[in-house]
Protein backbone atom coordinates (compact mmCIF):
# COMPACT_ATOMS: atom_id res chain seq x y z
CA UNK A 1 0.00 0.00 0.00
CA UNK A 2 1.56 3.36 -1.05
CA UNK A 3 0.77 5.92 1.64
CA UNK A 4 0.83 8.53 -0.79
CA UNK A 5 -1.95 7.58 -2.91
CA UNK A 6 -4.24 7.92 0.24
CA UNK A 7 -3.12 10.99 0.75
CA UNK A 8 -3.33 11.83 -2.84
CA UNK A 9 -7.05 10.70 -2.94
CA UNK A 10 -7.81 12.86 0.03
CA UNK A 11 -6.24 15.59 -1.76
CA UNK A 12 -8.35 15.43 -4.50
CA UNK A 13 -11.57 15.21 -2.46
CA UNK A 14 -12.34 11.76 -2.18
CA UNK A 15 -14.02 11.80 1.17
CA UNK A 16 -14.89 7.69 1.56
CA UNK A 17 -12.51 4.43 0.61
CA UNK A 18 -13.70 0.91 0.43
CA UNK A 19 -11.29 -1.79 1.29
CA UNK A 20 -11.42 -5.27 -0.20
CA UNK A 21 -9.81 -7.26 2.57
CA UNK A 22 -12.75 -10.12 2.18
CA UNK A 23 -11.55 -12.27 5.24
CA UNK A 24 -8.73 -11.88 7.74
CA UNK A 25 -7.89 -15.63 7.46
CA UNK A 26 -4.74 -15.81 5.53
CA UNK A 27 -5.22 -19.36 3.98
CA UNK A 28 -8.75 -18.10 3.04
CA UNK A 29 -7.17 -15.35 1.35
CA UNK A 30 -4.87 -17.75 -0.40
CA UNK A 31 -7.92 -19.89 -1.60
CA UNK A 32 -9.64 -16.89 -2.85
CA UNK A 33 -6.30 -15.97 -4.96
CA UNK A 34 -6.11 -12.72 -3.30
CA UNK A 35 -2.33 -11.41 -2.85
CA UNK A 36 -2.98 -9.37 0.19
CA UNK A 37 -1.95 -10.59 3.68
CA UNK A 38 -4.32 -9.90 6.89
CA UNK A 39 -2.01 -7.70 8.07
CA UNK A 40 -1.78 -5.58 5.08
CA UNK A 41 -5.30 -5.02 5.26
CA UNK A 42 -4.99 -3.78 9.00
CA UNK A 43 -1.96 -1.29 7.50
CA UNK A 44 -3.87 -0.44 4.67
CA UNK A 45 -6.96 0.63 7.21
CA UNK A 46 -4.40 2.53 9.48
CA UNK A 47 -2.71 4.14 6.34
CA UNK A 48 -5.99 5.53 5.61
CA UNK A 49 -7.32 6.99 8.92
CA UNK A 50 -3.63 9.01 8.90
CA UNK A 51 -4.23 10.15 5.42
CA UNK A 52 -7.53 11.75 7.04
CA UNK A 53 -10.08 9.55 6.06
CA UNK A 54 -13.01 9.19 8.53
CA UNK A 55 -15.35 7.27 6.66
CA UNK A 56 -14.40 3.98 5.11
CA UNK A 57 -15.66 1.09 4.63
CA UNK A 58 -14.58 -2.72 5.06
CA UNK A 59 -15.65 -5.79 2.46
CA UNK A 60 -16.31 -8.96 4.03
CA UNK A 61 -17.03 -12.02 2.46
CA UNK A 62 -19.25 -15.49 4.23
CA UNK A 63 -19.36 -18.91 3.31
CA UNK A 64 -15.45 -19.29 2.20
CA UNK A 65 -14.60 -22.84 1.73
CA UNK A 66 -14.24 -24.77 4.43
CA UNK A 67 -15.30 -22.02 6.88
CA UNK A 68 -16.82 -22.71 10.18
CA UNK A 69 -19.03 -20.90 12.53
CA UNK A 70 -15.73 -19.37 14.74
CA UNK A 71 -14.27 -18.32 11.88
CA UNK A 72 -16.73 -16.18 10.18
CA UNK A 73 -17.06 -14.67 13.68
CA UNK A 74 -13.65 -14.26 14.11
CA UNK A 75 -13.69 -11.67 11.15
CA UNK A 76 -16.20 -9.91 11.85
CA UNK A 77 -14.29 -9.27 15.30
CA UNK A 78 -11.26 -8.19 13.28
CA UNK A 79 -13.15 -5.76 11.44
CA UNK A 80 -15.08 -4.14 14.57
CA UNK A 81 -11.59 -3.80 16.20
CA UNK A 82 -10.81 -1.40 13.50
CA UNK A 83 -13.84 0.99 13.91
CA UNK A 84 -14.54 1.55 10.33
CA UNK A 85 -17.65 3.38 9.80
CA UNK A 86 -19.27 0.39 6.87
CA UNK A 87 -19.25 -2.81 6.67
CA UNK A 88 -20.16 -4.59 3.09
CA UNK A 89 -20.80 -8.32 4.52
CA UNK A 90 -21.50 -10.69 1.77
CA UNK A 91 -22.01 -14.40 1.02
CA UNK A 92 -19.67 -15.72 -1.47
CA UNK A 93 -21.24 -16.85 -4.80
CA UNK A 94 -19.65 -18.45 -7.30
CA UNK A 95 -19.66 -16.68 -10.87
CA UNK A 96 -18.55 -17.97 -14.28
CA UNK A 97 -15.13 -17.65 -15.71
CA UNK A 98 -13.49 -18.19 -12.57
CA UNK A 99 -11.15 -20.71 -10.74
CA UNK A 100 -14.35 -21.99 -8.57
CA UNK A 101 -16.28 -21.97 -10.93
CA UNK A 102 -14.07 -24.73 -13.13
CA UNK A 103 -13.15 -26.00 -9.77
CA UNK A 104 -16.08 -25.70 -7.16
CA UNK A 105 -14.53 -25.66 -3.97
CA UNK A 106 -16.74 -27.27 -1.11
CA UNK A 107 -18.58 -24.56 0.61
CA UNK A 108 -20.05 -24.70 4.11
CA UNK A 109 -23.70 -26.57 4.28
CA UNK A 110 -26.89 -24.86 4.90
CA UNK A 111 -26.95 -24.83 8.41
CA UNK A 112 -23.46 -23.82 8.76
CA UNK A 113 -24.14 -20.82 6.45
CA UNK A 114 -27.61 -20.23 8.45
CA UNK A 115 -25.51 -19.94 11.99
CA UNK A 116 -23.06 -18.00 10.18
CA UNK A 117 -25.88 -15.48 9.25
CA UNK A 118 -27.54 -15.47 12.69
CA UNK A 119 -24.57 -14.78 14.37
CA UNK A 120 -23.08 -12.14 12.32
CA UNK A 121 -26.13 -9.92 12.25
CA UNK A 122 -26.07 -9.91 16.00
CA UNK A 123 -23.10 -9.24 16.26
CA UNK A 124 -23.05 -6.26 14.15
CA UNK A 125 -26.20 -5.23 15.43
CA UNK A 126 -24.72 -5.40 19.32
CA UNK A 127 -21.90 -2.97 17.82
CA UNK A 128 -24.14 -0.24 16.67
CA UNK A 129 -24.11 -1.26 12.57
CA UNK A 130 -27.59 -1.19 10.94
CA UNK A 131 -28.49 -3.27 8.15
CA UNK A 132 -30.14 -1.24 5.90
CA UNK A 133 -29.32 -3.34 2.26
CA UNK A 134 -28.91 -7.05 1.89
CA UNK A 135 -24.74 -6.81 2.36
CA UNK A 136 -24.41 -3.42 4.04
CA UNK A 137 -24.16 -2.12 8.04
CA UNK A 138 -23.22 1.33 8.21
CA UNK A 139 -22.93 3.26 11.65
CA UNK A 140 -25.44 6.44 11.99
CA UNK A 141 -25.09 9.15 9.28
CA UNK A 142 -22.94 7.00 7.22
CA UNK A 143 -24.66 4.69 5.00
CA UNK A 144 -23.15 4.55 1.75
CA UNK A 145 -24.60 7.69 -0.62
CA UNK A 146 -23.50 5.81 -4.07
CA UNK A 147 -24.83 2.79 -2.97
CA UNK A 148 -28.33 4.56 -1.87
CA UNK A 149 -28.72 6.05 -5.28
CA UNK A 150 -27.81 2.84 -6.85
CA UNK A 151 -30.54 0.95 -5.21
CA UNK A 152 -33.18 3.23 -5.57
CA UNK A 153 -32.26 2.91 -9.49
CA UNK A 154 -30.75 6.21 -9.76
CA UNK A 155 -28.42 7.77 -12.30
CA UNK A 156 -24.61 7.07 -12.10
CA UNK A 157 -21.73 8.02 -14.23
CA UNK A 158 -18.66 5.08 -14.59
CA UNK A 159 -15.81 7.05 -14.83
CA UNK A 160 -12.56 5.13 -15.90
CA UNK A 161 -11.27 1.72 -17.33
CA UNK A 162 -14.11 -1.26 -17.06
CA UNK A 163 -16.18 1.38 -15.13
CA UNK A 164 -20.31 1.03 -15.50
CA UNK A 165 -22.88 3.98 -15.90
CA UNK A 166 -26.45 4.21 -16.15
CA UNK A 167 -28.36 7.57 -17.07
CA UNK A 168 -32.09 8.25 -18.09
CA UNK A 169 -32.31 10.56 -20.87
CA UNK A 170 -35.21 11.76 -22.82
CA UNK A 171 -37.00 9.04 -21.11
CA UNK A 172 -34.49 5.99 -22.30
CA UNK A 173 -32.55 4.26 -19.00
CA UNK A 174 -29.51 3.25 -21.20
CA UNK A 175 -26.52 1.42 -19.34
CA UNK A 176 -22.96 1.89 -20.64
CA UNK A 177 -19.70 0.57 -19.87
CA UNK A 178 -15.78 1.13 -20.48
CA UNK A 179 -13.68 -0.11 -22.05
CA UNK A 180 -11.04 -3.19 -19.29
CA UNK A 181 -7.71 -2.79 -20.71
CA UNK A 182 -6.46 0.21 -18.85
CA UNK A 183 -4.13 0.91 -21.65
CA UNK A 184 -6.38 0.65 -24.29
CA UNK A 185 -8.71 2.88 -22.29
CA UNK A 186 -5.86 5.54 -22.19
CA UNK A 187 -5.50 5.47 -25.88
CA UNK A 188 -8.34 5.20 -27.22
CA UNK A 189 -10.62 7.95 -29.07
CA UNK A 190 -14.00 6.13 -27.84
CA UNK A 191 -13.52 4.58 -24.77
CA UNK A 192 -16.89 3.54 -24.55
CA UNK A 193 -17.15 -0.70 -25.17
CA UNK A 194 -20.84 -0.61 -25.11
CA UNK A 195 -24.20 0.42 -24.39
CA UNK A 196 -27.61 -1.19 -23.76
CA UNK A 197 -31.10 0.48 -23.31
CA UNK A 198 -33.22 -1.58 -21.20
CA UNK A 199 -36.71 -2.39 -22.68
CA UNK A 200 -39.45 -1.05 -21.27
CA UNK A 201 -40.88 -4.65 -20.47
CA UNK A 202 -37.72 -4.83 -18.32
CA UNK A 203 -38.15 -1.81 -16.57
CA UNK A 204 -40.28 -3.38 -13.08
CA UNK A 205 -38.15 -6.14 -12.60
CA UNK A 206 -34.77 -3.95 -12.85
CA UNK A 207 -35.91 -1.61 -10.33
CA UNK A 208 -36.90 -4.07 -8.09
CA UNK A 209 -33.99 -5.76 -8.43
CA UNK A 210 -32.43 -2.75 -6.74
CA UNK A 211 -34.93 -1.37 -4.95
CA UNK A 212 -36.02 -4.35 -2.92
CA UNK A 213 -32.74 -5.10 -1.49
CA UNK A 214 -33.06 -1.91 0.98
CA UNK A 215 -34.12 -2.98 4.38
CA UNK A 216 -36.28 0.13 4.02
CA UNK A 217 -38.13 -0.77 0.77
CA UNK A 218 -38.89 2.28 -1.41
CA UNK A 219 -41.85 4.83 -1.69
CA UNK A 220 -44.61 3.89 -4.22
CA UNK A 221 -44.25 7.04 -5.93
CA UNK A 222 -40.11 6.51 -6.47
CA UNK A 223 -40.94 3.53 -9.10
CA UNK A 224 -42.81 5.87 -11.30
CA UNK A 225 -40.19 8.46 -11.32
CA UNK A 226 -37.24 6.16 -11.92
CA UNK A 227 -39.38 3.67 -14.69
CA UNK A 228 -41.59 6.31 -16.03
CA UNK A 229 -44.26 3.05 -16.05
CA UNK A 230 -47.57 3.74 -13.89
CA UNK A 231 -48.14 2.06 -10.37
CA UNK A 232 -50.93 0.27 -11.74
CA UNK A 233 -48.30 -2.22 -13.53
CA UNK A 234 -47.49 -3.58 -10.33
CA UNK A 235 -49.88 -3.10 -7.86
CA UNK A 236 -51.79 -6.49 -8.66
CA UNK A 237 -48.55 -8.13 -8.25
CA UNK A 238 -46.97 -6.26 -5.21
CA UNK A 239 -50.69 -7.30 -3.31
CA UNK A 240 -50.23 -10.64 -4.60
CA UNK A 241 -46.92 -10.75 -3.09
CA UNK A 242 -48.29 -8.91 -0.04
CA UNK A 243 -50.84 -11.56 0.70
CA UNK A 244 -48.10 -14.13 0.59
CA UNK A 245 -46.51 -12.42 3.21
CA UNK A 246 -43.39 -11.56 1.10
CA UNK A 247 -44.04 -8.42 0.89
CA UNK A 248 -45.17 -5.46 2.84
CA UNK A 249 -47.16 -2.27 2.43
CA UNK A 250 -47.39 0.49 4.85
CA UNK A 251 -49.18 3.54 3.75
CA UNK A 252 -47.10 4.83 0.40
CA UNK A 253 -43.97 2.51 1.03
CA UNK A 254 -43.29 -1.11 -0.41
CA UNK A 255 -40.57 -3.60 1.15
CA UNK A 256 -39.84 -7.22 1.27
CA UNK A 257 -40.92 -8.99 4.24
CA UNK A 258 -38.61 -10.86 6.50
CA UNK A 259 -39.92 -13.65 5.10
CA UNK A 260 -39.40 -12.49 1.48
CA UNK A 261 -35.89 -11.50 2.15
CA UNK A 262 -35.19 -15.13 3.00
CA UNK A 263 -36.43 -15.35 -0.94
CA UNK A 264 -35.73 -12.49 -2.78
CA UNK A 265 -34.61 -13.57 -5.84
CA UNK A 266 -37.96 -15.44 -6.13
CA UNK A 267 -40.35 -12.32 -5.15
CA UNK A 268 -38.15 -10.37 -7.73
CA UNK A 269 -38.19 -12.59 -10.64
CA UNK A 270 -42.14 -12.38 -9.71
CA UNK A 271 -41.69 -9.15 -12.09
CA UNK A 272 -40.11 -10.30 -14.85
Amino acid sequence: VDEANFAGFRAAGINRLSLGVQSFSNPALQQLGRIHSSDDAVRAFAKARDAGFTNINLDLMHGLPGQQLQDAVADIERALALQPEHISWYQLTIERNTEFYSRPPRLPDEPVLLSIQASGLELLRRHGYQQYEVSAFARDGFASQHNLNYWQFGDYLGIGAGAHGKLDCEGEITRRWKTRVPATYLNSECRVAGTQVIAPQQLAVEFMMNALRLKQGFEVGLFSQRTGLPYSDIAGRVQQLVEQELMCLQGDRIAASERGWLFLNDVIAEFA
